[in-house]
């Protein structure tokens, strides 16, 4: 991807007075920037195999914030391979100082409306693995979600309730942490879902 194939890329996707910030990121680290369907378990990631370039993966249905959040956070880890790699851990110290560092120049209330900025300045203090393991900036950032408003959320239904997401249908199970131990119908295979993602359809749990 070229640098303007970038611009085009963020100025689609994040906040008008961040798109500066994120093509100063990528014109200042060498990685692939892919946007991915929609998946259940993550919004983004960050891969690093040996003799290959990083590779960062976004959704591509994020909303403008969660995508520069989200850009951000897998942007520390890049940083952090760099600097330290396979000797830091994945979201240990090195990562939350990075990802503080990282995250300074965008975190202002002319990006961020004030009820978010607030819980986001909290929540840098000391960040999670995932934005959602913080149910006070999900909250805001599902009610600046005009879908996420009326959305039912996995942690609403009961254990053994079947739901949908995105035409693909699982048996909600035990919740561990911020996820919920999922299974699959069709392939038998389990997942480990956000406990704050939104459901498309339930069938609620008779037991």
């Amino acid at each position: 991807m070229t640098d303007r194939q970038a611009r085009e890329l963020f100025e689609k996707h994040v906040p008008p007075l961040a798109v500066d910030y994120c093509c100063h990121l990528w014109a200042g680290h060498t990685f692939r920037l892919t946007l991915r369907k929609s998946r259940v378990t993550k919004v983004g990631d960050f891969t690093c195999r040996h003799g290959q370039t990083p590779h960062i993966t976004l959704n591509h249905d994020l909303t403008p914030l969660l995508f520069l959040l989200t850009y951000v956070h897998e942007v520390a880890h890049l940083v952090v391979h760099q600097r330290y790699g396979h000797r830091a851990e994945a979201h240990g110290t090195e990562w939350k100082q990075t990802f503080q560092q990282l995250l300074v120049p965008v975190l202002t209330e002319a990006i961020f409306p004030p009820a978010l900025y607030r819980v986001l300045v909290r929540h840098m203090k000391n960040p999670m693995a995932s934005t959602f393991s913080d149910a006070a900036v999900t909250r805001e950032l599902r009610q600046l979600d005009a879908h996420g408003r009326v959305a039912v959320l996995l942690s609403d239904l009961p254990a053994g309730s079947v739901f949908g997401i995105r035409g693909r249908w699982f048996r909600k199970g035990e919740l561990k942490r911020s996820r919920v131990l999922c299974l699959e119908l069709k392939t038998k295979k389990r997942y480990l879902v956000p406990a704050d993602a939104p459901v498309d359809s339930a069938q609620l749990s008779l037991l």
